[in-house]
């Protein structure tokens, strides 16, 4: 019994790692209709111990079938605009016509809900473990543009990658994933046989092996076959338009189209030779004949960085700009076609090897090679601690980029969980070099060893990130639990301090303090003049943790030295022992890294503008770098060009992070600022401030919300508007809620404020909706109320109609005090928000505006505005106005054309041109997050 029991678990094992699925597709192409006919059988396989009742087909083609499914979602949460926008002839789909069995003539399928590119099957009768069937399948696809993702048709060319019907992938359930432009197609291998119909000026390229042609008139069947494949990708392409080279290696052909930047020939040859070979050398044999490697797979996920510069500026080498190109492209294929590891949920194990390979490349063949090339050697930067820095510094850098942002998350979190920065570069860089990590810890031979045995052993079976783990802990000697159980799933901080060091006898008592109560390993240096003189890992930090070192020759004892060790406060890692400072202070002109060996103060040029200072410019003395900084300060004096006065800002901020909480950090500190109001006359401004922020917990949401406390306290000389009282303090608590989305935005916020002649409290919502035929509607509420109003003679603090006032000095108004001319025309969306000026102006009692409009044709709006505005002692008064809007960059760059309004027909009145109001935004964090919404 026991011994055909074994026998049975022999066969099925033998089962599940030598049983492929056979898929034969026989494909006709229409370049016109730019659609592709499809029959298509299946030879399916039950690999597993479970009985199946359906199948699971990807269906992927159908993501582009509307702008409800995952993928157009996925575009719009990252502000791709061009597929909500796209014409229904741009965007594809699937068109099932029947699916059978060899056992039934038609088979009942679905699409799962929420999965509009899955396919569900209902078999006939149950599908026992070991046995397998045939499913046929007719369908037409209609190919999408390239323009959403860099395949589909464009210009006669047809870019094909998951076109076709492929099966999903049982391991005790079905794993479907729809798909959401992540690359990330999890399906079992296949063996494919492939008739593909196209005109006979056309051509075929892809990684199968080329079986041969059938003439048909003017058409003809190319006729491929591949073994072992886990995906069909394949260019089809009037014939000399296509840019593919092919390059033999000792290894594999290798087909790509690589954009080259004219390199020789034989230098490309070179290049791919020496990667094929290095890959080889550290990895074992590509499992294929042919690896396809192509510019659309690359753009996807390129080499981030200084090269992603336009071409005239780019500071490397031609050659390396290529061989860096290929070396990533060619290290992601040679992984992803070899290893059955889930790429939605186990893609770190990717990462990590193919970031790692990465910088030992540059290592052994660029040693010299810097993070930012060649501008390393101009005068002036060549000076900065960012030209020291090297190429691969990068990668650490970039990752910690996000966890000072609060932004990290764990390696094994799903793909699609992951923000955009995170899927594309930080979690990909942190996996690297978490593996430089633990070499350091190990040595290289246990973590090169293991790469090479991963590689071996499961190349084309079937694996999990469970098979890297079990093989990297029997190839160490040290434990490496950390790593795995922390560092990998977990986003867990690494942050130790050099709490204390005493002098015993003829050694050294260092006590390191782990600020993170986590199990990960530090490495203790011993420093004479920045000379390691030894190295010491210390393990098993709970709290707080006392080692002893030699003390001879050692004038400093420092931690992660090298900086190995991806940690996120590298600045408290030194303390002095015969030093008279812990390290060396360094005044640096112009933004630069941050360099933890010292402390570091900078100094920049700061230009602003506004119309009675004229552009003013000055120094900048402050501590930031580019990377943040929990507490950070800026000194700013200027001097303005126009009057010659001398301005500026002074401000000192300090930030507490909580991870994985909703309450995600509470910020704190003081600013203070002097500046011309008008001609001749200044204000300055003192603020004492604590923020508490609130966000989601799932990043990939939008939502957050943020409480300010603050005091502003006013002094502005010459007053005219406030006689008696000039100088003024409010107390200022705002509360905010926004959930900003391409498709849908809303905000709410509320704002009380509380000073010796008056408070008031006021509520304003926000709303936008782009409809699925473009059409976009924006709603904005603004409802304000005096709860208490002393002041007389004036209406500096009341609600504006058209133009706040803006007494607590917030917005950037470049002409604050200007009633006529340019600078009065500037428009702040803010209070009544209305862009006629209209009587009355302000509301001392209470103001209800409602604001509006929607798109005529792209980029231009029609607007109105209703209000009720009611001031003590008189009746409350209904105003209107409506207009066109030129919105270029919403909320940043925009202009208004009152039409018709109050006054009546606008239009036509004499000096229209001083109605005419405008949005420009010329600070540079505002441009900023313009451009990082789609990553953060």
């Amino acid at each position: 019994m026991k011994k055909s029991a074994f026998c049975a678990f022999l066969l099925f094992f033998s089962i599940s790692v030598l049983a492929q699925n056979r898929i034969s597709l026989d494909v006709r192409l229409n370049v016109e209709k730019k659609s592709l006919e499809i029959k298509q059988e299946l030879f399916y396989q039950n690999i597993s111990t479970d009985s199946l009742y359906v199948i699971y087909l990807n269906d992927w083609a159908n993501s582009f079938s509307s702008k409800t499914t995952p993928l157009s979602k996925r575009f719009s949460e990252n502000y791709q605009r061009n597929f909500h926008f796209s014409k229904e002839e741009e965007r594809g789909f699937t068109n099932i016509q029947s699916i059978s069995s060899d056992e039934s003539r038609n088979l009942n399928w679905s699409r799962p809900e929420d999965h509009p590119d899955i396919v569900r099957v209902e078999l006939q009768k149950p599908l026992l473990p070991g046995d397998s069937l045939q499913l046929n399948f007719r369908y037409t696809i209609k190919i999408p543009s390239d323009k959403f993702t860099g395949f589909g048709h464009a210009n006669g060319k047809f870019k094909l990658r998951y076109w076709y019907l492929s099966p999903a992938v049982y391991s005790e359930e079905w794993k479907i994933y729809s798909n959401k432009n992540l690359s990330d197609l999890y399906t079992p291998l296949n063996e494919f046989d492939v008739s593909f119909n196209i005109p006979l000026d056309y051509q075929i390229t892809s990684a199968l092996n080329f079986i041969g042609v059938k003439y048909e008139g003017n058409r003809k069947k190319i006729l491929l076959h591949g073994d072992q494949r886990k995906n069909l990708q394949l260019y089809v392409e009037p014939i000399g338009q296509s840019n593919f080279e092919t390059f033999e290696t000792p290894n594999f052909s290798l087909i790509t189209n690589i954009k080259d930047e004219k390199l020789a020939p034989n230098v490309k040859e070179f290049i791919v030779k020496r990667t094929a070979k290095f890959l080889q050398q550290r990895l074992g044999k590509y499992p294929h004949d042919i690896l396809l490697n192509t510019q659309e797979d690359y753009a996807q996920n390129p080499v981030y960085g200084l090269n992603q510069l336009p071409k005239f500026i780019r500071p490397f080498p031609i050659g390396f700009q290529y061989d860096i190109s290929q070396l990533k492209s060619i290290t992601e294929n040679y992984l992803r076609n070899s290893l059955l590891l889930n790429p939605r949920e186990d893609k770190w194990i990717f990462d990590a090897l193919q970031i790692s390979l990465m910088m030992d490349y540059v290592d052994q063949f660029y040693p010299e090679m810097k993070l930012i090339g060649g501008l390393s050697d101009f005068p002036g930067v060549k000076w900065s601690h960012l030209a020291e820095l090297e190429f691969n510094d990068q990668y650490a850098f970039l990752f910690m980029n996000m966890q000072r942002l609060n932004l990290d998350q764990p390696l094994s979190m799903a793909q699609d969980s992951l923000i955009k920065f995170n899927v594309h570069i930080a979690n990909n860089y942190k996996a690297g070099v978490g593996m430089k990590y633990l070499e350091d810890f190990l040595g290289p031979i246990p973590v090169k060893k293991t790469f090479r045995e991963f590689y071996q052993k499961f190349k084309l079976q079937p694996v999990e990130a469970s098979d890297f783990e079990d093989l990297l802990k029997k190839n160490s000697e040290k434990d490496i639990s950390w790593f795995f159980d922390e560092y990998v799933a977990t986003n867990k901080k690494i942050d130790f301090k050099i709490k204390k060091v005493k002098k015993v006898e003829d050694s050294l008592s260092v006590t390191i303090r782990n600020k993170e109560k986590n199990h990960m390993p530090i490495s203790l240096y011993g420093l004479k003049n920045d000379t390691i003189v030894f190295k010491k890992w210390v393990e098993n930090i709970e709290d707080t943790k006392t080692v002893k070192v030699p003390v001879k020759d050692i004038d400093r004892v420092a931690l992660n030295y090298e900086q190995i060790i991806p940690e996120f406060n590298q600045r408290n890692n030194f303390h002095r022992v015969t030093t008279l400072l812990d390290k060396p202070f360094q005044f640096r002109l112009l933004l630069d890294a941050e360099d933890p060996r010292y402390h570091q103060t900078f100094l920049i040029p700061e230009f602003t503008y506004n119309l009675y200072d004229g552009f003013a410019v000055g120094p900048k003395l402050y501590n930031k770098t580019l990377l943040t900084k929990n507490f950070t300060y800026s000194i700013s004096p200027k001097i303005g060009l126009k009057n010659g006065a001398l301005i500026g800002s002074a401000s000192f901020y300090n930030t507490h992070q909580y991870r994985n909480q909703e309450f995600n950090s509470l910020s704190y500190g003081f600013s203070g600022s002097r500046y011309s109001y008008a001609k001749g006359l200044f204000y300055y401004k003192y603020v004492p401030f604590i923020f508490f922020n609130l966000r989601n917990l799932d990043l990939r949401d939008n939502e957050n919300q943020r409480i300010e406390l603050r005091t502003v306290s006013v002094v502005r000389e010459g007053q005219s508007e406030l006689q008696n009282d000039p100088d003024y303090d409010i107390l200022n608590l705002k509360y905010t809620y926004s959930n900003q989305n391409m498709i849908n935005y809303f905000a709410l916020s509320g704002d009380y404020q509380l000073s010796k002649n008056f408070s008031k409290i006021a509520v304003t919502a926000t709303y936008r909706k782009l409809f699925k035929n473009n059409r976009q509607i924006n709603l904005r509420l603004f409802a304000g109320t005096f709860l208490q109003n002393n002041t007389q003679h004036t209406d500096f603090f009341s609600f504006a109609l058209d133009r706040p006032s803006d007494y607590l000095f917030d917005y950037n108004y470049y002409g604050r005090s200007e009633s006529s001319g340019l600078f009065s025309q500037q428009f702040i969306r803010s209070e009544g928000a209305f862009k006629s000026k209209l009587e009355p102006a302000f509301a001392n009692q209470w103001i209800t505006t409602f604001n509006t409009s929607t798109n005529l044709w792209n980029w231009i709006y029609v607007y109105g505005d209703l209000g009720l505005v009611k001031n003590r002692n008189i009746s409350h008064e209904f105003v209107y106005d409506s207009g066109i809007r030129v919105s270029l960059v919403e909320d940043y760059f925009e202009v208004f054309f009152p039409v018709y309004s109050k006054l009546g027909w606008e239009i036509a009145e004499p000096d229209y041109d001083q109605k005419i109001r405008f949005i420009v935004s010329l600070d540079l964090q505002t441009l900023i997050k313009l451009f990082t919404r789609r990553w953060y």
